[in-house]
């Protein structure tokens, strides 16, 4: 089995998908390391009546928790859209050794507010990863709400 940046995405769209049937907006989140992965996270907004469970901010908080450890500077997070500004903090803040996204987010994503990263300096980004089914899958639970 090869791990990469499309395989650990695929993951995180399975989680998107569990957000989709459950009426969250579907973003999904795996966090990695080593190539395993330790966390996984949906969107649970409406479920927890929590304008801060986006999937990253679980996925932070699964995977100090699994860890023991504040910090995440050799850990990986695969999301299936753009953070948003509260999760780029806690990306920050978290010391993420790497972020990887799927489809860009025009309306909430972080480069709508800034052209600086507001990631950690030591932070790698990759984008664009999967990024035709990550924005599917957004596209399509938006026509349904319309």
């Amino acid at each position: 089995m090869e791990y990469t940046d499309a395989y650990f995405m695929e993951q995180a769209l399975r989680e998107a998908q569990k957000a989709f049937d459950a009426d969250e907006v579907p973003v999904g989140a795996v966090l990695v390391m080593q190539n395993k992965i330790i966390a996984r996270a949906y969107n649970q907004v409406e479920l927890l009546h929590d304008p801060t469970a986006h999937a990253e901010v679980l996925a932070i908080t699964s995977a100090c928790n699994f860890l023991g450890a504040k910090y995440l500077p050799d850990a990986s997070l695969y999301v299936t859209v753009e953070p948003c500004l509260m999760c780029c903090g806690a990306l920050h803040w978290s010391k993420i050794g790497k972020i990887v996204y799927g489809a860009p987010d025009s309306k909430n994503g972080f480069k709508k507010y800034t052209t600086q990263s507001p990631f950690h300096i030591k932070t790698t980004i990759v984008s664009g990863v999967l990024e035709e089914e990550c924005a599917a899958l957004m596209k399509s639970f938006f026509k349904n709400k319309r």
